[in-house]
């Protein structure tokens, strides 16, 4: 008989063990070493399903745990709450509720984390119904999700005063807490720091009978975000007693406040200092750029940790000091995924893309952001076929993705690829923010895709976008290229708070479309408004001036940009100006100011000389304005034709022919002539002499007919 107990208590240990070692495993991310002990086992209970079931779950595997879930042999309450809590880890809202409603028997556990669930994902009513329908609400943990969910989510009048839906009858949720623990006084003292309500805080922090360090740290925090830093080192200095992350958290408000010599003078002070006061301090002094006294730190350092050393990569990256950050890289033995996207984002940034590259296939294990960073890193180097072959490598693509792939078309002029791009995100299922359609209708007003640009416009209405400053800057610069002013300044009319970018947009629409007179009555009615004009307003105003024949305007708001607003012309205000007194055949006005510009870029107001010189058939101006153009762009074929095309209108010939003969030996290629159309859903480009085109004998017979 002793033997059979004896025998049963050493499997019964045995199997402890064992799912003890399983759930061991699982918390370091080790989940293929878990399965091999729960295949193993001869002998499993429902802890060893449960212990596995949690492993699958808290590592992102939740269709494994659901299968587990679902044959098990037996199940009971925990079962069924570890599986509701695996979905809440992977924000799987919907499927932890419908698990729930499935079960014959719920606990407080079970309530709380279904209102966890809801709470999480910003569905207040819906955790507000589930709360309604706990049978027993004496559990504070209930309540304190429910006051961490207003608070979290902005509605943290909710959290004070909480309404029952149709009824006037309100009962205060705090107030109504027959248990409140500290946590619950400092989940309403963290939602009004959140709110920036410093005034309530500190009231309701008063309140708290026994403060603990949390709500001393959570005061203090609030002082800092809000700049009341000397209120905040007063309360730290009457706080009864103070540990380290106390310490932590005044000294990271000063730095966050700019004060690195107050930080580093309570660093000092600290009695005991732990890894994240030594890389706070380290990475203050990164930040500021200041990186020999964050090294030394560094070296001072007593125990090394990943986060501090890639504070300090950081501080080089920064600095666009890579080669140190490099070395300092490949000192770190364990290095976390921070540390190999902040290396290799910072190879990307200064174009070293080979030695990104080089880090991305060496990386063990890439997250989101790595992948991302590189195609990130390859659109900004220009190389769009290694920025796609990545993005298609990728398996799970994030709005971040193809965004990054989009925004790297536009910047490459592919604006094609970004229309096609953005239309195949919308069919994986990826909703577009901001970020893809101002994307998006930038490329279609570079194609003067206006049908496009339309059908977008009805998306962000749909998407909720229609208020976002962004989007509707967008929205005006793409009518207005397209030459859709009235709808431009519909869009501009329905703005709550047009910023100078849309002023700006319109300003120069307006001005492209030839309608100078509306350009210049907008400007003025931007000052009058109280709006601070910039660079590109007055290039705005100034292109109308020029354009509509206003010299005097133009000017006058030459003179007041310089004078009035201290804006520093640039050479796109002189080349307004110079085209302005081109175009009203003031060539001794515009040639003077074209030789006393001191911008290095000046190509532009010599070109609008020239330009201006064949419209009155001003040989000597255009022959000086030609060999100022030659120097300044000798490979553009355009300068030399303009040259070859004045003197030819004045029967000049010989001079025409040398201006042609020159374009061959000035080594210029012409660029090939392209132009495009949209129809029927669909943007048509065609190149001059492009075989690549569908049908091109017919093509070519239609246009010589």
């Amino acid at each position: 008989m002793r033997r059979a107990v004896r025998a049963l208590g050493e499997r019964g240990s045995h199997l402890f063990d064992q799912n003890s070692k399983i759930t061991r495993l699982g918390r370091s991310a080790r989940v293929e070493e878990a399965i091999d002990v729960f295949s193993s086992m001869t002998q499993k209970n429902t802890v060893t399903y449960n212990s596995m079931i949690s492993v699958y779950a808290k590592n992102g595997r939740i269709r494994d745990a659901r299968e587990l879930f679902d044959g098990m042999p037996h199940r009971n309450l925990v079962s069924w709450n570890t599986m509701i809590a695996g979905y809440l880890h992977n924000d799987r809202t919907e499927e932890a509720y419908q698990l729930f409603e499935k079960m014959r028997r719920r606990n407080r556990h079970t309530w709380a984390l279904v209102v966890t669930c809801f709470v999480r994902s910003g569905q207040l009513e819906r955790a507000r119904k589930v709360f309604d329908l706990v049978p027993d609400k004496q559990d504070v943990v209930l309540w304190n999700a429910m006051i961490a969910g207003y608070a979290k989510n902005g509605e943290f009048d909710e959290a004070k005063v909480y309404k029952e839906s149709g009824n006037a009858f309100g009962i205060t949720l705090f107030d109504e807490m027959v248990d409140r623990d500290i946590v619950s006084w400092n989940l309403m003292l963290d939602g009004f720091v959140q709110l920036g309500d410093m005034d309530s805080a500190w009231d309701f922090f008063r309140r708290i009978p026994d403060p603990n360090v949390v709500s001393w740290v959570t005061i203090i925090c609030g002082l800092m975000q809000n700049g009341r830093v000397l209120e905040a080192r007063a309360l730290f200095d009457k706080m009864p007693s103070r540990n380290t992350v106390s310490w932590n958290a005044m000294i990271a408000g000063y730095i966050n406040n700019c004060q690195m010599d107050e930080a580093m003078s309570l660093f000092m002070e600290m009695p005991e200092r732990d890894s994240v006061s030594w890389t706070t301090v380290i990475n203050g002094y990164a930040r500021i750029g200041n990186l020999d006294k964050a090294r030394n730190l560094l070296e001072e350092m007593p125990f090394k940790n990943s986060a501090a050393q890639t504070a300090m990569i950081h501080g080089y990256v920064e600095s666009q000091r890579m080669d140190e950050a490099g070395q300092l890289f490949h000192q770190i033995e364990t290095r976390d995924v921070v540390c190999w996207n902040t290396m290799i984002a910072g190879y990307a940034q200064v174009g070293r893309m080979d030695e990104a590259l080089d880090l991305f296939n060496q990386m063990p294990k890439k997250d989101a952001v790595t992948w991302n960073t590189m195609i990130a890193g390859y659109a900004q180097a220009r190389q769009m076929d290694s920025a796609f072959a990545i993005f298609r490598e990728m398996k799970e693509k994030n709005i971040v993705s193809w965004n990054s792939l989009i925004t790297g078309f536009l910047q490459n002029n592919l604006y094609l690829d970004a229309l096609k791009s953005f239309v195949c995100m919308c069919k994986t299922g990826i909703k577009p923010d901001f970020s893809t359609f101002a994307c998006g209708l930038s490329a279609s007003a570079h194609l003067a895709a206006v049908r496009m640009g339309k059908q977008l416009h009805q998306l962000v209405i749909k998407s909720g976008y229609v208020g976002d400053l962004f989007v509707c800057n967008s929205l005006i610069a793409m009518y207005s290229k397209c030459g859709h002013m009235m709808f431009a300044q519909l869009v501009f009319e329905t703005m709550e708070n047009p910023d100078v970018i849309s002023w700006n947009s319109l300003i120069t629409g307006y001005a492209w479309n030839g309608h100078g007179n509306e350009a210049v009555a907008l400007f003025e009615q931007m000052l009058l408004e109280g709006v601070t004009p910039d660079e590109v307003t007055f290039i705005g105003v100034l292109t109308a001036c020029s354009h509509g024949g206003l010299i005097d305007q133009g000017t006058k708001y030459f003179r007041k940009m310089t004078e009035v607003f201290a804006i520093k012309p640039l050479a796109e205000h002189y080349s307004c100006m110079v085209d302005l007194f081109s175009r009203a055949g003031k060539f001794e006005e515009a040639f003077e100011l074209a030789c006393d510009t001191k911008t290095k870029e000046n190509a532009g107001l010599w070109g609008a000389l020239l330009g201006a010189c064949r419209n009155h058939q001003n040989l000597r101006l255009a022959k000086l304005a030609a060999e100022k153009l030659s120097e300044l762009e000798s490979n553009k074929t355009s300068n030399y034709v303009l040259t070859s095309n004045i003197n030819a209108e004045v029967g000049n010939w010989d001079e025409a022919e040398k201006a042609r003969i020159s374009i061959m030996g000035s080594g210029a290629e012409k660029q090939a002539g392209c132009s495009w159309i949209e129809l029927g859903n669909q943007v048509h480009i065609f190149v001059s002499n492009d075989q690549a085109l569908p049908k091109p004998q017919e093509i070519y017979t239609t246009l010589n007919s």
